[in-house]
């Protein structure tokens, strides 16, 4: 069942994505009075078509294999490599015989849907689930950090001012993965004004780390919401509820990341540990594993919160929309720089599924298809044949020289691109395949 709503998610999200794309194209391209004569979702590969109709001048339907779509603009040299078409005169009605500018615009019309289709999903993500956020200034006692939040420059009741210099409004926005990429940071520390920079090397001791958060706000001590069977907590005797007061007797706990920062510096020894549990301390010991104590705690932090206006949905659906574009961006960089392997980074269909999950979320759903429309937005803006940007460079070219290429170069152009995109597509499936018996 959990493979069937990945699967199910990943096709709805896909569906969603590719049709809005094409229908970026479609629509500029009959605003220009040029002939769409395929409009399809999925590809239709060797002529194989699931579903197919005809409405005027168009025929729509849906392929057999669910890798994108696309719309088969008259008069232009795409992915269908019609020659036959291209070698007779061109039509009023056909995209060759349309000014570069307007070319240009069906070009970039699917690009164009598929950002605002992500700055909307992010938006509307925010109107309809997350509704508030936890303003900064209400975190009166700061952030405490985990080991890697030390080693980048934090330190324990640190108040958050700026990032990049952008003052911050929300907590969610100083949890920014940017941090780990490298970033100038403000913080207030025992009243001054302290500034500190975290360099891009930051990102491989962070990859390293065992710690997937920087820090958390300091929510003061915690209790223990689940202990594990069969784990030194639980053959020690803690239970739920159990608050822990210190370790070894002079190390006082005051929060979760702090706790948790010594438990792993104690991986392997022996260490007592003072609990409170219905008014009564009480001492247990205990040997720390290799994992910790097998113990979780309540997450649910209370902290007063700030509802989100229309204006600011907005505001933050774009502005969260283009940091995860850019850290996208970042992380593309990296791989082509050699400083994270395209294995670990790239995803497929397969890949995909698994971010969405077994378990249907809408609030999830919604947010991974948003950012999903984000990397296609910029995968296909990428000046590479075959992909949109490989057009708008050329058409560029062309409205900047005053002169087209050949249709014959064009083709051999597309064909070079389609070859590579094959490439690609084969490398992050059967990377995907081979993660599955890693």
């Amino acid at each position: 069942m959990t493979g069937l709503i990945m699967a199910a998610q990943l096709i709805l999200g896909l569906s969603i994505l590719v049709l809005l794309h094409e229908m970026g194209h479609f629509l500029a391209a009959k605003a220009f009075g040029i002939k769409v004569e395929k409009f399809y979702l999925f590809f239709d590969a060797w002529g194989i078509k699931l579903l197919k109709f005809k409405y005027k001048d168009t025929e729509y339907g849906i392929g057999w294999l669910p890798l994108g779509g696309y719309v088969k603009i008259a008069g232009m040299i795409d992915e269908s490599m019609d020659k036959e078409q291209m070698k007779e005169e061109p039509k009023d009605w056909e995209f060759r015989s349309k000014p570069a500018w307007q070319r240009l615009i069906v070009m970039i019309g699917g690009v164009v849907v598929n950002l605002v289709l992500g700055v909307a999903l992010f938006t509307m993500v925010i109107l309809a689930f997350e509704k508030e956020y936890v303003p900064i200034s209400v975190l009166d006692n700061g952030i405490s950090p985990y080991n890697i939040g030390l080693e980048a420059g934090f330190k324990e009741g640190d108040k958050i001012i700026s990032i990049n210099n952008k003052k911050l409004v929300r907590f969610k926005d100083a949890l920014s993965v940017s941090l780990v990429f490298g970033a100038d940071v403000e913080v207030e520390r025992d009243g001054e004004i302290v500034k500190f920079t975290i360099d891009d090397e930051f990102y491989n001791k962070y990859k390293e780390s065992e710690d997937h958060a920087l820090f958390e706000p300091s929510s003061g001590r915690f209790e223990v919401f689940q202990v594990m069977e069969n784990r030194p907590a639980y053959e020690a005797g803690i239970e739920t509820g159990d608050v822990i007061l210190s370790i070894n007797e002079d190390i006082e706990i005051i929060n979760w990341p702090q706790f948790s920062n010594v438990i792993r510096e104690h991986r392997n020894e022996e260490i007592s540990l003072s609990i409170l549990r219905n008014g009564d301390t009480l001492d247990k010991s205990l040997t720390v594993d290799s994992l910790g104590i097998g113990i979780m705690r309540n997450m649910n932090a209370d902290f007063p919160t700030q509802k989100y206006g229309f204006g600011q949905a907005i505001y933050y659906g774009w502005s969260d929309a283009m940091e995860m574009l850019r850290l996208n961006i970042t992380g593309l960089g990296k791989i082509f720089k050699g400083q994270e392997k395209a294995t670990d980074s790239l995803q497929g269909p397969i890949g995909i599924a698994q971010i969405y999950g077994g378990v249907w979320d809408w609030h999830k759903f919604w947010y991974i298809t948003g950012l999903l429309s984000l990397i296609l937005a910029f995968m296909n803006i990428l000046p590479i044949p075959a992909l949109d940007g490989g057009h708008v460079i050329f058409l560029l070219i062309e409205i900047i020289t005053r002169r087209k290429l050949s249709d014959r170069v064009m083709g051999n152009i597309q064909m070079i691109g389609m070859l590579i995109l094959f490439a690609l597509m084969f490398f992050v499936i059967g990377n995907d395949i081979f993660r599955l018996f890693k």
